[in-house]
């Protein structure tokens, strides 16, 4: 069971391109924790998003904590560049670079906060050996790639034996799931053992965001 502090983090991915830094600043007055980035290379994933360059122009819309989701190819290539530009936290994919141990050693290098990533088909195994490294796990509960996905509910277990071996170990570790993440099941991933909620269309899609995001995090929203 989840005993810590839920954490909003909509992903811009969902959000207007031509007024990227006015979205940031909307989310971030809305009460949103952190402002995830969804980096996209067209190599790992059959999607292209941004690189530092828009990281670093959006930087000055908020204050909160920015969360570098690389969904890249050579990630330790780009790890010093996204943290020049103001993440303060980057997650490489497990799946992406052979030296996993090595990728997460330059992330903690560089400053920002570790954290590692697994594809919906990829065993909680793969964390073994480096989940002590680590200040953030993200499971995907959908195919990367694309946003507007359907929650894989065959993740759920994957959950649940995550927030196991992170107690079991007497860790800190936060547990962020990312992809279809909704109101309609938002309980049952908190309920499983997750504490940062990635959501896109959930947040950027609706009329108020706000709403949303107190919706998201189980509080009633303001005037509901």
């Amino acid at each position: 069971m989840n005993t810590s502090p839920i954490k909003i983090a909509p992903s811009i991915l969902s959000a207007d391109f031509g007024r990227l830094a006015e979205e940031v600043a909307a989310v971030t007055a809305a009460g949103a924790d952190w402002i995830h980035l969804d980096v996209m290379d067209g190599h790992f994933v059959p999607n292209l998003t941004f690189g530092p360059a828009i990281v670093k122009a959006i930087r000055g819309a908020s204050a909160l904590p920015f969360d570098a989701h690389l969904m890249i190819a050579r990630p330790d290539d780009f790890i010093d560049a996204f943290r020049a530009a103001g993440a303060d936290s980057i997650t490489v994919h497990a799946e992406s670079t052979p030296h996993l141990h090595r990728s997460l050693s330059r992330v903690r290098a560089s400053g920002a906060r570790v954290g590692v990533s697994l594809n919906p088909h990829t065993p909680l195994s793969a964390l073994e050996y480096v989940l002590d490294e680590v200040d953030l796990v993200l499971l995907m509960t959908v195919n990367p790639g694309f946003g507007g996905q359907s929650f894989i509910q065959a993740v759920r277990p994957k959950i649940r034996a995550l927030r196991e071996m992170i107690s079991r170990r007497h860790l800190s570790v936060d547990i962020q799931v990312d992809g279809g993440v909704k109101p309609a099941n938002v309980d049952q991933v908190i309920g499983d053992g997750a504490n940062v909620l990635v959501a896109g269309s959930a947040v950027f899609g609706q009329p108020d965001y706000q709403v949303a995001i107190q919706t998201l995090r189980g509080s009633t929203p303001v005037g509901v």
